[in-house]
């Protein structure tokens, strides 16, 4: 078989083309070169995913497209939208072209917006709250138009995902975590965040690219089985770090409002949505994932965290250049300065 993954320098592209999958062959398209460790592991084509003749020919051949290429909540608006929503009308259209059977798209659970009930099922309605969100559903829209028309085309909806380069706000956590700092929580962290593990996703991929079209041809939310507080979860880092702190909790109305604030005027990384994340459980069912994929999860949230901080822990001295990607430390912006309190 062979796969063609767009957002390929990604944390979920790398993660992808470095598999240990002996029965397939890869492609990767992106804007920026691959990973150092995919390199050997897949054809590169350097292409915006927006030039739908770039992407036919890389998809010349191609069993299956993995698209994964997305922009970021913290990007701007018109980004946003140009990249998932423009860019997976043009990889439809040059699947189309090129003759693709399958095209997997990777969504997010971020296209429930903010669901009273959980754990959230796949039919729950989706009500985006900001312009990451309704992308993420007017892209699913999109394929879900290609579907009906007949293109076999699975769509993902993981939960936020972690793993080998995954730092994004992440990295905030692990810096405090190993500079012996407590780590502030909205409300001390007493909801529950369910995460996922980049590998666990990964094999949900390979599921859904090996499975006849009558299983697949879906909609399915990807999460971790197992899963506490952000509280019980964020403290294994802590304690991994070996200082001895803890989770502290910040009264929330008071800090919603700053960190609300400090988003808008691009002081703090902590998007608004996100706010809203640290306030109420988040956790949507799987159980169609278990049903028709043979989903089960390896990894629990506090297995992937610790994972993900033992990998940052190894790899820190080349991790400090802040970046937009999820392979890159994001800015803390005025969040520093919380540090020398904590």
């Amino acid at each position: 078989m062979h796969i063609v993954v767009t957002g390929a320098s990604g944390m979920l592209g790398t993660a992808l083309l470095t598999q240990p999958w002996t029965d397939v062959t890869w492609t990767g398209v992106d804007v920026r070169p691959l990973a150092e460790r995919a390199r050997d592991r897949a054809r590169f084509v350097r292409a915006d995913v927006r030039d739908t003749a770039a992407v036919t020919r890389a998809l010349r051949g191609a069993d299956v497209v993995v698209h994964a290429a997305a922009a970021l909540p913290s990007h701007r608006s018109a980004d946003i939208r140009s990249i998932d929503v423009d860019g997976t009308a043009s990889v439809l259209r040059a699947a189309r072209a090129a003759g693709v059977d399958r095209f997997v798209h990777i969504s997010s659970t971020a296209v429930y917006g903010l669901p009273e009930h959980c754990p959230t099922p796949e039919d729950y309605p989706c009500r985006p709250v900001d312009p990451y969100s309704a992308a993420k559903l007017a892209a699913e829209q999109l394929v879900a138009a290609e579907r009906r028309a007949g293109l076999c085309a699975p769509v993902l909806r993981p939960k936020t995902f972690l793993g080998e380069e995954r730092l994004g706000l992440f990295a905030m956590l692990f810096e405090w975590a190993e500079e012996g700092h407590n780590f502030p929580l909205l409300g001390g962290g007493r909801c529950t965040a369910q995460m996922l593990d980049v590998t666990d996703l990964c094999e949900v991929v390979r599921q859904v690219c090996l499975r006849p079209d009558q299983v697949v041809n879906d909609t399915f939310n990807v999460g971790a089985r197992e899963f506490g507080s952000l509280r019980e979860d964020f403290q294994a880092v802590l304690d991994a770090a070996g200082h001895g702190k803890r989770v502290v909790g910040v009264p929330v109305a008071p800090a919603v409002v700053v960190l609300r604030a400090l988003a808008a005027l691009r002081l703090s990384p902590v998007y608004k949505r996100l706010v809203h994340k640290l306030t109420r459980d988040s956790h949507v069912s799987t159980d169609k994932a278990v049903a028709s994929l043979g989903f089960a999860p390896r990894y629990s949230n506090a297995q992937t965290l610790l994972r993900t901080y033992h990998w940052w822990r190894a790899n820190a001295a080349s991790t400090r250049t802040t970046g937009r990607t999820h392979r890159d430390p994001w800015k803390q912006g005025v969040l520093r300065l919380a540090k020398a309190l904590c």
